[in-house]
Parts: structure tokens; sequence; C-alpha cells
């Protein structure tokens, strides 16, 4: 997702440093813009030129230290508030107070991550849907103490990028992760109780409501652990409606993830 949002950003004009915690991740995650990048170029949908301008505005670091200079930091770590809030902390004290920062998360609290730093009125969400470089959308949310001029600057951003956004309410899940996790959890259940086999799922969704891919398809795409996380999010914020699927807690715990792990509901070898 990270990489994903670098070379949006970087495609649209923006100077980005992409950074991460170890060398190998900045390495392999600049790698693959490239060769996403170099895909379009051999398809004849980008100039060689403008893919080495696009690559110029990317540079890669491995220190929060190396960040100080945005305007605009968007973190796109893992979904876990304690990480999240451990980054904002230091970031908080090497950033300019003007720096705006900007959370990817799918479902955690923008109010509460916000707290971890001095700067509320300047904390967003900026939901960003995978893949970051070619999905239309953003899901901006607005933290209780979010201020106006902080969401002008993000919608204005996400224009330049060429996105629709949506200005939304903090609340579990926001709405599109809040929305796709249901829909999402009941198809596991209709696995699990014998209502129709994976791909009848699918294809009902596919061709009976003109989804692009079936959720059981989707699931493995964001991956088992994102959906189960956001589930438990739910769970907790708004109730047991949203209490996971026993069947997803399994897969998990089995290390099928879906496409990541080259397993989830369909193999991926």
């Amino acid at each position: 997702m990270g990489g994903g949002i670098a070379q949006m950003a970087g495609q649209c004009g923006y100077e980005v440093i992409m950074e991460d915690v170890k060398d190998s991740y900045v390495t392999t995650g600049f790698t693959k813009i490239k060769e996403r990048l170099e895909k379009r170029v051999s398809e004849e949908k980008l100039e060689v030129g403008e893919k080495e301008r696009i690559l110029s505005n990317i540079k890669v670091a491995t220190r929060l230290e190396d960040c100080t200079s945005a305007d605009l930091i968007i973190e796109a770590a893992v979904e876990k508030e304690e990480i999240k809030r451990d980054i904002y902390r230091e970031l908080d004290t090497l950033c300019p107070e003007e720096t705006i920062f900007a959370t990817n998360t799918s479902s955690l609290s923008i109010t509460r991550l916000a707290q971890a730093t001095g700067r509320p009125s300047r904390f967003v969400g900026m939901h960003f849907m995978n893949p970051a470089y070619s999905m239309k959308l953003i899901e901006i949310i607005r933290g209780l103490l979010t201020s106006e001029e902080t969401i002008d600057i993000i919608r204005a951003v996400a224009g330049k990028m060429g996105k629709v956004s949506v200005v939304v309410n903090d609340s579990p899940g926001f709405v599109i992760s809040r929305v796709i996790a249901t829909m999402i959890n009941d198809a596991i259940y209709c696995l699990e109780e014998g209502v129709a086999s994976k791909e009848g799922i699918d294809t009902i969704m596919k061709f009976g409501a003109n989804h692009p891919m079936g959720p059981l398809e989707l699931a493995d795409l964001m991956g088992l652990d994102i959906c189960l996380e956001i589930l438990e999010i739910l769970q907790a914020g708004l109730g047991e409606k949203y209490r996971p699927c026993p069947l997803l807690r399994k897969m998990v715990a089995a290390g099928k993830l879906g496409r990541k792990s080259k397993e989830g509901f369909y193999e991926y070898r």
C-alpha cells in the first residue's frame, strides 16, 4: 500500500520520500514501482521519459528523520494502533508544527491516533483503496478535532492525484471498511454453513450485484488477517453484529492469509 501511494504521488508531480524500517523493504517497494511503470511502457501506455520523471520524484529512506522536510506525511504502517501511535509520537517531535499527518488506516479511530501528537487539528484519515495507484477513491476521515483547513488541503491533494474523495466522520470502519467487512463476513458464514461453494458465492456477487470480484476473492486480496482485524475493531466499537466468522479465525490461525501467503480461500501458486 505504501509503495502504491508513493507511486501515485510521484506520478502527480509531488516530491516523495518513501520510508520504511528496513532497507530491503524500501528497495523492494521501489523495485515494484519501477516494474509497474516499465510494464506500462511496454504496453505503450507510458513514455520512457515520463517513467524516468516519476522515478526521479521518489527517494527512499530508512529513518523517520529523513522525512522531516515533508509538508504531508501519509503513514501506511500495519493496522496496529500502538505501532501507529509510536510512529506519530516520534514524528511529532521531528516535524515542524505545520506538517500535516495523514493515516491510511482502514478502521482505527482518527481521533484516538491524533492524541499521540500535539497537532490533532492537522491530523486526518486518508484511506486509499488497494491498489492505490489505480483505484479512484480516497476516503477522507475527519477526526473530532481535525480542522476544516486540513480537510480542504487533503481534498486538494486527492484532486491533484486524480482521485474521487468523500469526507466522512470518525467511526469504527468509517464507511467502506464497515460495509465491505460485513459483506465478506457474511460470505464466509455462507461458505462455513454450506449454503454455496466459494466459487458459487463469488459468481453470485459478480454477476448478481455487478461487483468486479467476489467477496471471498476480495478477502484474499485484502489479506484475511486484515479482514479479521477490521471485524474485531467493528465488533468492539459497534457490537456483536460484527463478530468474525469462526472459519475466518481458523484460516488466519493456520496462516492462510490470501494472496500474500499464496493461499486463502483460493490458491496462488
